[in-house]
């Protein structure tokens, strides 16, 4: 399982992030969980850092990476 980290988003609840299997998890407001795969860290430690997170979502993880619906 991994640790979810609650952020200050208006449409994402929590993101979380396993190093390991290279997995970015966002878990937006409505419930839903999508991860995304193959995500490196860079891309991760960007997105925690991000003053939008879900502007960078958008812009620089939902067309780079493949994802499942958990």
């Amino acid at each position: 399982m991994v640790d979810m980290h609650f952020v200050d988003s208006s449409n994402i609840e929590a993101i979380g992030y396993d190093q390991a299997a290279q997995e970015l998890h966002v878990r937006f407001l409505s419930g839903t969980e999508y991860v995304y795969h193959g995500v490196p860290q860079e891309v991760y430690d960007e997105l925690m850092a991000a003053p939008s997170k879900g502007s960078f979502l958008n812009r620089a993880i939902k067309s780079n990476y493949q994802y499942s619906q958990k």
